[in-house]
């Protein structure tokens, strides 16, 4: 784990604008508060180490699909919702 003090909410403008370029992206394409929204829901309802994977797996379902913000939106509400019921499908898991 990182001892690292956080940074301030512009470095992840910064750090989403490098990435994006570095993946030959547009960073205007990237859903933020959409792929955040989706890690939240994740984390709280199924567990933490979910959220990044969770997000991933829409990205890489989204692209199959087009890559249009639409299939973003679509495989996004697809996993949060999966994520919202997942407490109430699965009480077991003790989180």
């Amino acid at each position: 784990m990182s001892t690292q003090p956080p940074l301030p909410p512009e470095a992840l403008d910064d750090w989403l604008a490098a990435l994006a370029a570095a993946l030959d992206l547009d960073p205007a394409d990237i859903p933020v508060g959409l792929l955040l929204d989706l890690a939240r829901d994740v984390a709280h309802g199924v567990a933490r180490p979910a959220a990044p994977l969770s997000t991933f797996l829409v990205g890489l379902a989204a692209a199959r699909n087009g890559g249009t913000a639409a299939d973003i939106e679509r495989a996004a509400a697809l996993a949060s919702g999966l994520a919202l019921a997942w407490g109430e499908d699965h009480p077991q898991d003790g989180r």
